[in-house]
């Protein structure tokens, strides 16, 4: 069994087969999932598990490089946006239209579907290197 803190076979082993430059997609239980991109499934129920929790686990085991957020986050989830400036306080975070967002979630290695039922709880993390 795996000592780390990310326990989800399937986006453990996504996160273990990215490279430098490849995105995962974290996102609230209302975002499209791009047609041919995996869907990590996580959601079990409204809020659970939520956003937040999701993201710091991910940021726990994947080494990010920059961030892309919706411009829209900070004014309709305000507590969603604060969680993650504090959790990717030294990561840069591209502010880019919701559409945009969702147009370059076409790219994404994996979209990991979350629980939460808060406007525009999406994130787009981008792979660094650990080295």
């Amino acid at each position: 069994m795996k000592k780390t803190t990310l326990l989800n076979s399937a986006l453990s082993q996504v996160i273990a087969a990215m490279g430098h430059g490849d995105m995962l997609v974290i996102g609230d239980a209302g975002l499209p999932v791009p047609a041919g991109v995996q869907c990590i499934d996580l959601a079990l129920t409204r809020d659970i598990p939520g956003f937040v929790d999701t993201l710091r686990v991910v940021l726990a085991e994947m080494q990010v490089e920059r961030a892309i957020v919706a411009q829209e986050t900070a004014l309709a989830s305000p507590a969603i946006d604060a969680a993650i400036g504090a959790l990717l306080a030294a990561t840069p975070v591209e502010r880019v239209a919701h559409e945009a967002l969702k147009a370059a979630s076409a790219r994404a290695r994996a979209v990991v579907r979350t629980g939460q039922f808060t406007p525009y709880a999406n994130i787009i993390l981008v792979a660094g290197v650990a080295f």
